[in-house]
């Protein structure tokens, strides 16, 4: 009885160091995940993602590995999870942020052409894509996700539409383009505010005239009553 409860003892010694071991070597592989990333090296990255690491994989600041890469610009890595099989390319920030929502804003028009490709999606509820390359005035992005069927009047939480971010915070190219491509100059947010009304509020006069201008062609257009 005596000898069988050494051994057990000894079983549970050797389970236990091997659970620890596991851990410590878990812990390990996250440090240095998080520093390759950090410092685009492609080598460790690679060789981590072989045996096994999720690609997934949040930092201390609830920031996807995805996400992260783009935002410090690690171009190798991006690419290197971007293309990987068990990649979630929809993962979000804790702003709510995803990386082709990252790209738009930034104009990185490769890292969102690769995003797209490997089916990012584009259209989810709230906050778009289409409304931070807005903001950001990127009209080659603009065209990119409007040549892949996003919704030109999208809505954000409280109503607010790309056309809208591109008067108060992009350029008058960005706007201009969305007009063309048909953006309703006439909606309203929740708070009644429509696009002139942000071009006034970012004192952006070239997109206020470009808006002015297209609302009274359109108010032209319409029949006399």
């Amino acid at each position: 009885m005596l000898i069988n409860n050494f051994k057990l003892s000894i079983k549970n010694i050797v389970l236990i160091g091997f659970i620890s071991f596991s851990n410590l070597c878990q812990a390990g592989s996250y440090e240095d995940f998080f520093k390759a990333l950090q410092f685009d090296d492609l080598q460790v990255i690679s060789s981590l993602l072989n045996r096994g690491f999720d690609p997934n994989t949040v930092n201390l600041d609830a920031e996807p590995a995805l996400v992260l890469a783009l935002r410090e610009g690690s171009v190798k890595t991006f690419e290197a999870l971007a293309r990987h099989p068990k990649i979630n390319l929809n993962l979000r920030n804790k702003h709510g942020e995803t990386a082709l929502m990252l790209a738009c804003i930034k104009g990185n028009l490769a890292m969102a052409r690769l995003l797209i490709k490997r089916e990012a999606d584009i259209n989810h509820p709230g906050w778009t894509s289409l409304h931070y390359a807005a903001s950001g005035g990127h009209t080659d992005i603009i065209r990119l996700l409007l040549d892949e069927s996003a919704y030109i009047d999208a809505e954000s939480p409280n109503g607010t539409t790309p056309l809208m971010m591109a008067a108060r915070y992009g350029n008058s190219k960005a706007v201009q383009l969305l007009i063309e491509e048909g953006s309703d100059i006439q909606l309203k947010n929740q708070l009644g505010l429509g696009a002139i009304d942000f071009a006034k509020q970012g004192n952006r006069p070239d997109s206020l005239a470009l808006l002015e201008a297209a609302l009274k062609k359109l108010n032209l257009g319409k029949p006399s009553m």
